[in-house]
């Protein structure tokens, strides 16, 4: 009788340190990258199938080496620079230049300009769309979205999308979705014919500016300015949940492998989310970074993040990336 019970006693504890393990992560900083030169900064961008790491900072774009640090090249002449995208298929790679209203395309291999495109005002965050083959570059001050053609990288449409837009993602079928931050709502329209099909008002949600999407789900990961997470479902706009993030959250990144959610927030932590099971978010850890890393970017294929920061946006000699990873 007294073995049973030590074995049941052990099988417990054996379950509660399974479901512990489970429901907890241990991010910490594995790198700080320094980076010459001063300025603002907004994206970054970890790119999965080679070493380069593009950076937005000051009026252009670092690239570094994600294993060394090294420097790579320089993307110069990006006055006001925000996202960075890249369309491998066509070896090429796209800047938004929030101060001259265009795009800045260059070739991903030699990281050089090779034209430039003019948008809407004050172009931010951008979306190439796998399914359609199309750039979506969403521009705050014009309220809209510019809609470009890599093949040819020319305007082929401009979509009104009634307020200012933050990110935008992809479901993969032909949906797109992105964050209205002064109306507080999600906006969907057709990746194809550009209508827009759905306004989902964000009613517990402030000011969406990160977002991503679980596409095995169905789930949009809206990260907000009132310090919370919404978890929506995106065919019927439902919010399934509702997780507490840190202060300032400006960027969401999902890893579809780990399951796991990020909110980089310009608090300085990273909120780090759990998806245990369908419809079960649980924040497994508050991860410490540096006040003022507030974008982020996963590798998919190291599942590292990586943040950039500078301890004052104008002073030379304090612009870094901080990587972390388990």
């Amino acid at each position: 009788m007294k073995n049973t019970v030590l074995m049941l006693l052990s099988c417990s504890l054996l379950t509660a340190l399974s479901a512990s393990s489970q429901t907890k992560t241990n991010l910490h900083l594995l790198n700080t990258y320094h980076v010459e030169g001063g300025g603002k900064w907004d994206y970054l961008l970890a790119d999965s199938s080679s070493d380069k790491l593009y950076i937005s900072h000051g009026t252009s774009v670092n690239i570094l080496n994600k294993k060394t640090g090294a420097a790579l090249g320089l993307i110069p002449n990006t006055l006001g620079v925000h996202g960075i995208v890249l369309v491998k298929t066509l070896n090429k790679g796209y800047i938004s230049n929030g101060k001259t209203g265009d795009c800045t395309v260059f070739n991903s291999t030699t990281d050089l300009e090779i034209g430039r495109i003019k948008t809407g005002e004050n172009p931010d965050a951008m979306l190439y769309d796998e399914y359609s083959k199309k750039l979506f570059v969403f521009n705050g001050k014009s309220a809209d979205a510019t809609v470009i053609d890599p093949l040819t990288d020319k305007v082929i449409a401009t979509i009104p999308l009634g307020g200012k837009p933050e990110t935008g993602v992809s479901d993969g079928k032909g949906l797109i979705f992105v964050n209205i931050e002064d109306k507080n709502e999600v906006v969907c329209f057709n990746a194809n014919d550009y209508k827009i099909l759905k306004r989902y008002p964000l009613k517990t949600g402030e000011e969406p500016s990160g977002l991503a999407i679980d596409r095995n789900t169905s789930r949009l990961f809206i990260g907000c300015a009132n310090k919370v997470m919404l978890v929506m479902d995106i065919k019927s706009g439902k919010i399934i949940s509702s997780v507490p993030i840190g202060e300032g959250s400006d960027g969401i990144a999902f890893d579809p492998v780990l399951k796991h959610v990020y909110s980089s927030n310009g608090e300085g932590t990273v909120t780090v989310i759990k998806a245990s099971a369908k419809d079960q978010y649980r924040v497994s850890q508050t991860l410490k970074t540096t006040p003022g890393a507030r974008t982020i970017s996963l590798d998919s294929k190291t599942h590292h993040i990586f943040l950039s920061v500078g301890d004052n946006s104008l002073e030379p000699g304090t612009f870094r990336v901080l990587e972390y990873g388990m």
